[in-house]
């Protein structure tokens, strides 16, 4: 590869610093491993009462204190998505051995998006208005909920006063903020971006309403075998939390400050179905060509592509027309060369933050040289037929990797990443 700043008259963007909370760990590596070993994050809801609920299971975060990240003061000001968003943009930060005490902060900024924002800070407080009345309300309630505020405490935290945006885009949305981000430092907007996204929904409500939708599984007795990406007795997806953050930069300023390259980002594409607001586009058309868009931009051939991250919710029609959707970006021959993955099955489907855990994901497989399996994959679909690396991790000289992410409302985004060559 030629070490050249800039591309086809654009700056080049790599990842030097990435950081999760996921249903499996509350690190990027922990996750990782877990992931490799087949583990799954899915368990019976404790958080609450679920016993009436149609769906019972969810991939939660264990383990995780916001008080050792900040002032717990602060922490009970602040929601849980907000506090996973700060966790991870910390441990990104940190890998990506960032000073920002001696960085231009003005070119420095924050993507970091969330599909539904402090939803249990609301549910929560409107029980309080309704028992308690008004004065017991939190009076930081709005700053709480409101999905910005994830991007702005990150900015706040480390002085950015770059772009900061907070996008959504349903489930496609972490992949939607890497892919934003990666856009202001090609162009030149930045010169560093935190990326990522973030959700915590583990509310009675959230949880009820996504099963009234039918997106959920109701394999109640077994959470751990209850997500199945392509398997053909797949019956839903599981509703699950966390954030996955990266930090990106142009190549110069990564070069100029002696980072560490974990890989360079290539392409970016973004579609809508525009066909329905929860069912995916029966053909495949504006999702296979927002994978192509990703390829196209990126200067990446099909075959090119050591691994897909898919978005393999789960559900019925999402892994069937993903499946679909695949083959006519890359083309039936080259489509069944490459493996796919859903890593939904071990961490949930972490809705925001699920196309950033898989940006992520993608990052260290390219790093590490194996891919994370499908777990849970028992019985072939003959409408799910590619390779989905089933069950158990793979070794691989891993390249080039897609990773695909697919929004209620129709919201297609992908995004492909490269390993790092001098």
């Amino acid at each position: 590869m030629n070490n050249t700043y800039t591309r086809n008259g654009r700056q080049r963007v790599v990842v030097t610093g990435i950081g999760a909370v996921t249903p499996l760990g509350n690190d990027a590596a922990s996750s990782w491993q877990a992931l490799l070993a087949g583990k799954s994050g899915v368990t019976p809801i404790t958080a609450f009462d679920a016993s009436g609920l149609p769906t019972r299971i969810a991939a939660n975060v264990k383990g995780f204190d916001a008080g050792k990240l900040m002032d717990p003061k602060e922490a009970r000001r602040l929601s849980p998505f907000i506090h996973y968003a700060v966790a991870a943009a910390a441990e990104a930060v940190a890998g990506a051995g960032l000073d920002f005490a001696t960085e231009d902060t003005s070119r420095a900024g924050a993507e970091i998006g969330s599909a539904l924002g402090g939803t249990s800070v609301l549910e929560e407080q409107r029980l309080i208005l309704e028992n308690k009345g008004p004065r017991a309300i939190n009076p930081t309630v709005v700053t709480a909920i409101i999905i910005n505020s994830a991007a702005c405490q990150i900015a706040i935290r480390y002085g950015i006063h770059g772009p900061v945006g907070s996008p959504v885009a349903a489930c496609a949305t972490g992949t939607v903020a890497i892919g934003e981000a990666f856009c202001r430092l090609a162009w030149g907007m930045a010169d560093l971006m935190i990326a990522g996204g973030t959700e915590s929904v583990m509310t009675p409500l959230a949880i009820t309403a996504f099963a009234r939708l039918g997106a959920t599984s109701q394999k109640n007795d077994t959470p751990e075998q209850a997500c199945a990406p392509f398997d053909k007795g797949r019956d839903g997806t599981v509703v699950g939390e966390g954030a996955a953050v990266m930090v990106l930069e142009t190549l110069e300023h990564a070069v100029k400050r002696n980072a560490p390259i974990l890989a360079e980002v290539m392409g970016y594409g973004l579609t809508c179905d525009a066909f329905h607001l929860v069912a995916p586009g029966p053909t495949g058309e504006m999702a296979a060509r927002a994978m192509r868009q990703a390829l196209d931009d990126g200067g990446v051939a099909p075959e090119e592509l050591s691994w897909i991250v898919a978005h393999g919710t789960g559900t019925q029609l999402n892994d069937s027309c993903e499946t679909k959707a695949i083959k006519l970006a890359l083309g039936e021959a080259a489509a069944r060369h490459v493996p796919a993955t859903s890593v939904k099955g071990a961490l949930g489907h972490m809705l925001g933050a699920a196309g950033a855990i898989s940006a992520v994901t993608a990052v260290q497989a390219i790093n590490a040289g194996v891919l994370a399996p499908t777990i849970n994959y028992q019985t072939p679909d003959p409408e799910c037929d590619l390779d989905y690396v089933p069950n158990v991790a793979r070794a691989a000289a891993v390249n080039a990797v897609l990773t695909n992410a697919f929004g209620f409302g129709g919201q297609n985004a992908c995004l492909v990443f490269r390993k790092w060559e001098a």
